[in-house]
């Protein structure tokens, strides 16, 4: 009997939209997978600002990425963060001090916050990318409110946050804010006098969400300014201190809590694995989403930049990239034809402003926006969570939070956090 053939091994690094979609369309290819990610958990990240907004706790929009693959017989996961890579050996280095060499390998590493070289942004702001990151802010802006009830002198601001970036997560953060104070908040704290919490809302532009049609930027306006948010447009960041966030044109605001929105940049191993590099830090690839020269070497999502075609950094071009790089890895397997370059399907924009209210922009020119757009958003999120458990969760909180004006995940916890009470 002979030897059992050594199937080829596929390393994905990266369990994020991209890395989880390449993984599961290689389900019945004929390699062995591996998983590698810093964290043991997949986040859903368009649902963490309900998380910092005390609406959804932080087990319901992450799923153990262990229990994700733990019924694909070809993968495995560990947890672990990859430090750097040998092209010549094809064996990447992990920080556990283990060694995994690869045939294909996968790098969906996704993005970090970029702050642009603002001063003090990495120092006194809050980002919002990852589960730790909602759940700090979360804690920080409960605590900020505890306190302002006992000290009337830094009651402004104690209960005013601004936000920095008025593209979807900055405008879903800022209606989820709004109607924590106003719906939550108010009957909490009747020491307060809530009227006066502030969400500030700070875009350097002269429109919210730049990406959607001009009527549907103007209903996402509208509605935020009826929601009591003061939204400032074509104003841009000069600094942030401890305690306020001071504007180019000489004005200021005190505020215990600044959201740094504004944008992102790709993963900083992206600079030290000796690939070229384009805007914002992304590895260039080619048209099928290989790196130049290396022909077993992938980089999606928001690792990624083909300079003939950037395309956004958001999860479905994660998602479609993972797919295409598994088609690309199975013809290398079965030697069949290298498919069609990779092409982004996009399939429309959406952002949430609140309760029945949400702006919907899709390819074949449809707008929807108000409860239509609002229901519609809710469906896709809910199809788009890992997991019958947490859409289940999900599910529930949003239909108790939508009937009882109420939100039950506004617990402080990790009151020792240094992270969680910055600023207060």
């Amino acid at each position: 009997m002979g030897a059992k053939t050594k199937r080829p091994h596929v390393v994905v690094v990266g369990a994020g939209f991209g890395g989880l979609r390449a993984v599961k369309a290689l389900a019945d290819a004929k390699v062995d997978i591996t998983l590698v990610d810093a964290r043991n958990h997949h986040t859903f990240q368009p649902l963490l600002y309900q998380v910092a907004t005390a609406g959804l706790d932080v087990d319901e929009v992450c799923a153990a990425v262990r229990g994700i693959v733990s019924s694909q017989d070809n993968a495995r996961a560990i947890q672990a963060r990859m430090t750097s890579l040998d092209t010549a050996r094809q064996v990447i280095e992990l920080d556990t001090g283990q060694s995994l060499d690869f045939d294909h390998l996968v790098l969906a590493l996704g993005a970090v916050t970029a702050d642009f070289g603002v001063p003090g942004v990495a120092e006194h702001a809050f980002g919002l990318k990852s589960a730790a990151d909602a759940r700090q802010l979360r804690n920080h802006v409960l605590t900020c409110f505890e306190q302002a009830e006992a000290d009337e002198r830094a009651r402004q601001r104690l209960t005013t946050v601004v936000l920095v970036g008025g593209g979807p997560t900055g405008v879903e953060m800022a209606g989820g804010l709004a109607e924590l104070f106003d719906r939550v908040l108010r009957k909490d704290f009747r020491g307060l006098n809530i009227d006066e919490a502030r969400v500030v809302l700070v875009e350097g532009s002269p429109d919210l969400l730049t990406a959607f049609d001009k009527s549907l930027r103007a209903k996402a306006l509208n509605r935020l300014e009826r929601f009591g948010v003061d939204v400032r447009l074509n104003t841009t960041v000069a600094g942030v201190g401890p305690s306020s966030v001071t504007f180019t044109d000489g004005t200021s605001v005190d505020a215990a809590t600044v959201v740094w929105a504004a944008g992102v940049r790709a993963n900083p191993l992206a600079a030290v694995l000796g690939f070229e590099t384009g805007r914002g830090g992304r590895i260039v690839v080619d048209d099928q989403l290989r790196v130049p020269g290396h022909d077993n070497i992938y980089a999606i999502g928001d690792l990624a930049i083909d300079p003939d075609d950037a395309l956004p950094q958001v999860a479905a071009v994660a998602v479609q990239g993972g797919d295409h790089v598994a088609r690309c890895i199975r013809a290398a397997v079965d030697g069949s034809a290298v498919p069609k370059p990779f092409s982004y399907n996009d399939k429309g924009s959406m952002a949430t402003i609140g309760r029945n209210s949400a702006v919907v922009e899709l390819p074949n020119g449809l707008k929807l926006s108000g409860f239509a757009g609002w229901v519609a958003w809710l469906g896709l999120h809910l199809i788009m969570l890992i997991g019958f458990r947490n859409r289940a969760n999900v599910l529930v909180n949003w239909a108790w939070n939508y009937l009882t004006y109420d939100r039950g995940s506004r617990v402080i916890v990790d009151v020792n956090d240094e992270a969680a009470r910055r600023s207060v």
